[in-house]
């Protein structure tokens, strides 16, 4: 990926310790919630209900991501994963706070949750639980260490002028970065090639007998025979193996065994291609702010994208105010820019296609998202090889591609 900034990075390593990132959400009303401080309702604006059925709740935890350490909480309560909600993920290696909700349990049942490196930091009932994307944003303090150039800091912050490019992070694209091929695969129809991609594919693969076992069903494809040799841990290719070798050739119903989640992730890294790609784009033509063709949205009064105003950059020319780029994420639904077209050429598939007419519920309708977006309340400190920053992000950016920008670990692309 692309940088905007120019200057030598920093260097210097993130995320030594869960200790070293600290992710407090920022609620709709403007409020960080602050490690090791309880809240109530009224602290956030929200109201009571006394004979509500859900409980909302302050969780801080470290060393769990999100969707684990709900569901932990919800099995001390014997509910499922369903009864719990959550306005936005947060990093495993971290400490974090954010809202979430639970259905069907007393704040006072929840206080009696006692698990590892997680704690309530205030719970009340309420009548609706917390949905995703009912949160403004994040704020971050982190610890780099070993770095090497912290005088760089300042005049990186100065290139950058309060924004980055909002680049979806490299984990969005998978651990084998082939999330991008196998959503390919899908969007075209040809489910073959994705389960045997998905099965088969060895790239950054570090276990040997995973490596066998991958490399042995290519060239067979042998289901049963690989059902003994795929290792326990590799679940969800299991999950996909146990149907093939009842049904060697329902590779669609093969790759409906897996959640839901897991399989738009995969249709969804190719719109994330694709609006990475259209940043890269831009970067290389030095087209940072807005251009008359531009669809463009104001910030709220945090400093954060507005992405329900969106409007033409010819129409929004004469208001004054902080404009933010915004880019599509391509779905079969929205309106796309000939350089979208383009990307979509690339990869040999159609806006139309993001209709998966074999799996219905894979479809992407599309959406907005900036280009580049805003860092806000940026302060550091510098201590010996290390640097301490802080500073708050709108919901949906990543602070590790902020962090590129500085620390520089990954070579230009050319």
């Amino acid at each position: 990926m692309l940088t905007l900034s120019k200057s030598e990075g920093i260097g210097g390593m993130i995320k030594q310790a869960a200790e070293d990132f600290v992710v407090e959400e920022i609620t709709e009303n403007g409020t960080v919630l602050e490690t090791k401080r309880q809240y109530s309702a009224n602290d956030l604006g929200m109201q009571v209900d006394g004979g509500g059925r859900f409980t909302i709740f302050v969780m801080q935890k470290m060393n769990w991501n999100t969707i684990q350490a709900l569901k932990r909480i919800a099995a001390w309560q014997r509910r499922g994963i369903k009864s719990v909600g959550f306005a936005g993920t947060k990093d495993r290696t971290s400490v974090s706070t954010q809202l979430c909700s639970i259905y069907g349990v007393t704040p006072e049942q929840l206080g009696d949750v006692r698990l590892k490196d997680l704690k309530i930091n205030g719970a009340w009932r309420a009548n609706e639980g917390i949905k995703m994307g009912e949160l403004l944003g994040n704020r971050f303090t982190i610890l780099v260490k070993d770095v090497k150039k912290p005088e760089s800091i300042g005049r990186i912050n100065d290139e950058l002028g309060g924004v980055f490019p909002n680049y979806f992070g490299e984990q969005r694209f998978g651990y084998r970065n082939n999330n991008v091929e196998i959503g390919v695969d899908i969007i075209k129809g040809d489910f073959k090639s994705a389960a045997m991609r998905f099965l088969t594919d060895t790239t950054n693969e570090r276990n040997e007998d995973a490596i066998s076992a991958r490399n042995k069903l290519k060239e067979t494809e042998d289901f049963k025979q690989a059902l003994g040799s795929f290792p326990l841990y590799l679940r969800y290719e299991r999950q996909l193996l146990d149907h093939l070798a009842m049904i060697p050739t329902d590779y669609a119903g093969a790759i409906r065994r897996l959640p839901r989640a897991l399989s738009l992730m995969f249709v969804h890294s190719v719109d994330s291609y694709i609006f990475n790609t259209v940043i890269e784009k831009r970067i290389r033509d030095g087209l940072t702010a807005p251009q008359p063709f531009d669809k463009v949205c104001r910030a709220d009064r945090f400093g954060f994208p507005i992405l329900d105003r969106v409007t033409s950059a010819e129409d929004a020319g004469n208001v004054d105010g902080k404009r933010f780029i915004v880019g599509n994420i391509v779905g079969y639904d929205n309106e796309i820019n000939e350089v979208e077209k383009g990307v979509l050429g690339e990869l040999g598939i159609t806006q139309e296609q993001f209709k998966v007419k074999s799996m219905p519920e894979l479809n992407c309708k599309g959406a907005y998202k900036v280009l580049f977006a805003p860092y806000i309340n940026f302060s550091y400190e510098t201590r010996e090889n290390e640097v301490g920053m802080q500073f708050s992000l709108p919901s949906g950016s990543y602070a590790t591609v902020l962090m590129e920008e500085f620390l520089k670990q990954h070579q230009q692309s050319k």
